[in-house]
């Protein structure tokens, strides 16, 4: 072999290997905002990436930075995302040709679904939907036990707000028996007491729904400042309030209806203490 000619194609092998290198030091990969905070990382900058501590690694060059999708199941994890090309990810672990687990989007999921349980070995497909339901065990869980909390809450403010409305009519005892002194009607008394507690109701509620939605507001702002996530921990709905208001008025018109009848009853002398 000519010498001139080996030297060109030693000359050529080396090229192409500094090529390859090159190449493989601009893959680039994308890294999520809590690692590029954390470390302090911008697009554009190189790091080594290894599957193994003391290994050497590859060069990879930050292409983007992601945000972390506002999914539950993300929030209490606390390690660092990486996005690779799947060849980059395959040389990296040197595990060709395996996955743990893919998504395959199908025009007739059912038929795809089948089809695969039956002809593979080894793995085996499961809908989107069930995966979801699946994993979110743990939240039904979460939303049994606020559900609950919700009743007892409930529960309790209404014997609550029954004391505190027997209190405050017992307390008028000596104007609801100069009404009836008067000639006013026990029902005329029972619909006074009742619109007043169904008007503090209200005022309640409006005052409640202020109060929760600027709690929901920090509550948001601190947990998603926390997990660095746009995941909505708090939400104050229109349902929710429309319920509340509903619940509200309902809890008072029955509350001042127990506490005027109960005051209604008693002849206006004895209320007067004769």
């Amino acid at each position: 072999m000519c010498p001139r000619f080996s030297a060109v194609v030693a000359g050529f092998a080396l090229v192409t290997a500094l090529a390859a290198a090159t190449a493989r030091a601009q893959s680039s990969i994308a890294i999520d905002e809590r690692l590029a905070a954390a470390a302090h990382l911008g697009v554009g900058d190189r790091v080594v990436l290894t599957s193994e501590p003391g290994v050497r690694g590859d060069t990879f060059v930050v292409g983007a930075i992601t945000r972390r999708g506002a999914d539950p199941s993300e929030v209490a994890r606390d390690g660092y995302r990486v996005r690779l090309h799947l060849g980059d990810l395959q040389r990296l672990l040197g595990a060709g040709d395996r996955v743990s687990r893919f998504a395959v989007a199908s025009t007739d999921p059912a038929r795809t679904l089948e089809r695969i349980n039956s002809v593979a070995f080894g793995f085996r497909a499961y809908p989107s939907a069930e995966i979801a339901v699946r994993t979110s065990k743990t939240f039904r869980v979460l939303r049994r036990f606020h559900a609950a909390i919700g009743v007892i809450t409930i529960v309790a403010s209404a014997i609550f707000l029954l004391c505190i409305l027997l209190l405050k009519v017992d307390e008028r005892r000596r104007d609801i028996a100069a009404l009836r002194l008067m000639g006013v009607s026990r029902t005329s008394v029972i619909t006074m007491v009742v619109c007043e507690a169904a008007l503090i109701s209200l005022v309640g509620t409006a005052f409640g729904a202020v109060v929760g939605w600027v709690g929901s507001l920090v509550i948001n702002w601190h947990y998603q400042g926390v997990y660095h996530t746009p995941l909505t921990f708090s939400l104050v709905t229109p349902g929710i309030l429309t319920f509340a208001a509903a619940l509200s008025i309902v809890l008072g018109l029955g509350a001042g209806l127990a506490a005027a009848t109960r005051l209604v009853r008693r002849p206006p002398l004895a209320l007067l203490g004769r």
